[in-house]
């Protein structure tokens, strides 16, 4: 089998402008199961910038927004597919029960080492080499916990602890808005709890909170947004699934 084509760098990101000056950014050469969506969300005093992919491509470089402002740049978690660029911004975010792997990223601890391959890839990337690819490391300046407060000057969104998916998952929310950048735990696609340090448990629990949150959009890890009700039938399917006789909680 042949491999995928090979794309420029200068085309390698697509940036959509959303509602409520929230950006989707994304690397539309990745298949969509393994594609990050990045949000950025434009603040009065400092921008936002809610994971930052793959890393292979430079977001600073080839992603003008990203760089026009001061921007605080948040983990959702430490995946490598949420985490790739981090490095290139000097204020970074991340949980607790992360940091540690934020700032010594190994393969192993980002699942880099199990799905990083050739097989995400619609187009390759310039100069990628599967067997070379790593993420540099990217110490957190600010250790999060449920509760905090990512301050944007006219903006603030809330930190949503949000264990299940991985031990370290949040969840960002605007209450002004009912805007919920949710990361990894909900988006309307495959949800996946069997990674290495997944919970299901700890994620059954944190969607039955997440279900009583007061939201109007839901901006996903992965895959297209949603409102309210589709996120309410993405938690509930989930939970009866679990529920089911016989199913095994890991």
């Amino acid at each position: 089998m042949s491999r995928p084509c090979v794309v420029e760098d200068a085309s390698w990101y697509e940036t959509i402008r959303m509602a409520d000056g929230v950006t989707l950014i994304h690397e539309p050469w990745i298949k969509p199961f393994y594609r990050c969506n990045i949000w950025h969300v434009r603040g009065r005093d400092r921008d936002l910038l809610f994971d930052s992919g793959l890393g292979h491509v430079s977001l600073a470089a080839h992603v003008p927004l990203v760089t026009e402002r001061k921007v605080v740049c948040v983990a959702s978690h430490t995946h490598f597919d949420h985490i790739g660029c981090h490095h290139e911004f000097p204020d970074r975010c991340v949980h607790a029960a992360e940091a540690a792997i934020l700032a010594d990223p190994r393969n192993e601890w980002t699942l880099a080492d199990r799905y990083a391959t050739d097989d995400m890839f619609d187009a390759l990337p310039e100069r990628w080499d599967a067997a070379h690819y790593h993420i540099e490391p990217a110490p957190a300046g600010r250790i999060l916990e449920h509760g905090a407060i990512i301050d944007l000057g006219d903006r603030a969104f809330e930190v949503v602890h949000t264990p299940g998916h991985s031990p370290g998952g949040i969840a960002l929310y605007e209450k002004s808005t009912r805007t919920l950048l949710s990361g990894d735990i909900v988006y309307d696609g495959p949800l996946i709890d069997d990674a290495y340090h997944s919970q299901v448990d700890d994620y059954m629990a944190t969607l039955e909170r997440l279900r009583e949150l007061d939201v109007d959009v839901v901006h996903g890890g992965h895959f297209p947004s949603f409102g309210r009700t589709r996120y309410r039938q993405i938690i509930d399917e989930y939970l009866a699934l679990k529920r089911k006789p016989g199913c095994h909680l890991a």
